[in-house]
């Protein structure tokens, strides 16, 4: 596990998986055929324990310039700046498992927010970095 640092707000633009987890390709197919391409825009997955229970799932992409993805209607979601406890996952398709144990081994480092959303970072078609927000002051 090793400590990233975003040192600004990342505004996104999503969408929801209809269940988890077999909704979540088709979320990313989704976004994808939205939004344009581009090597410098960042693709995420943004989880979450919902009331009952259930994982809220959503596909992100980041706007290259403020306004850009605007016109698409998604919805919109604030990765905020600051410090995360994150772990890589090579070769991620070929271990799709490896994704949830990766933040299950996160969520449990006391130096995390409990609170805190899980986030997958797709650094490219083959590497995913898992994160998780570490809380301002841990205990």
């Amino acid at each position: 596990m090793e400590n990233y640092i975003f040192d600004r707000d990342i505004k996104v633009f999503c969408v929801a998986a209809k269940s988890f987890p077999a909704g979540v390709r088709e979320s990313h197919e989704t976004l994808h055929s939205a939004v344009p391409y581009s090597r410098e825009r960042k693709y995420f997955g943004i989880s979450w324990p919902g009331k009952n229970g259930e994982i809220i799932y959503n596909a992100a992409a980041s706007e290259l310039r403020p306004g850009e993805l605007d016109h698409l209607g998604l919805k919109t979601f604030i990765i905020p700046r600051g410090e995360y406890l994150s772990a890589t996952i090579l070769n991620y398709m070929q271990n799709i498992p490896a994704i949830g144990e990766t933040f299950r081994d996160l969520a449990a480092d006391p130096r995390v927010n409990p609170n805190a959303f899980c986030l997958e970072w797709y650094l490219d078609n083959v590497n995913c970095k898992c994160m998780v927000k570490i809380a301002a002051n841990p205990g």
